[in-house]
């Protein structure tokens, strides 16, 4: 800091202000500045107050979570569920592990399937490993 500059500002009409350790009276108003003639010249832009235009982002991520996160899995156990319900004897159907084959009888915790028509080859499985109702598609 090779030079420093003071400089003062009175209301029009008055004379010069007195720049001094006291505190400026109600009646005069001062702005002192100091700066470094090497350094160069910063201007700061106004910060905006917390507001509505930081908020609307904060809530339109929270509502995509909500759909990515919540919504889609809820839609899909639905759709299963209704799959599950509508499925009925002859109808063919493929396992989540491939197989394909056809529903032969349902209970509650198992559904039996036909794999192979000429040896008349069954195979029971649980519900939740029906994948696809090929009957439907």
């Amino acid at each position: 800091m090779n030079n420093i500059w003071i400089l003062a500002d009175a209301p029009a009409g008055q004379g010069p202000s007195r720049i001094t350790s006291m505190p400026v009276s109600t009646g005069e108003t001062s702005t002192i500045v100091a700066a470094d003639s090497n350094a160069p010249a910063r201007t700061t832009a106004p910060q905006k107050p917390f507001g509505s235009s930081f908020l609307i982002p904060i809530a339109l991520m929270f509502v995509l979570m909500y759909l990515i996160l919540f919504r889609g899995p809820q839609k899909q156990k639905q759709q299963r569920k209704q799959m599950m319900q509508s499925l009925k004897k002859n109808d063919k159907v493929q396992t989540i592990g491939g197989i394909i084959g056809t529903v032969v009888d349902i209970k509650d915790d198992e559904i039996t399937l036909k794999v192979d028509e000429s040896n008349n080859t069954k195979i029971k499985v649980i519900p939740s490993s029906i994948g696809k109702n090929l009957s439907n598609e």
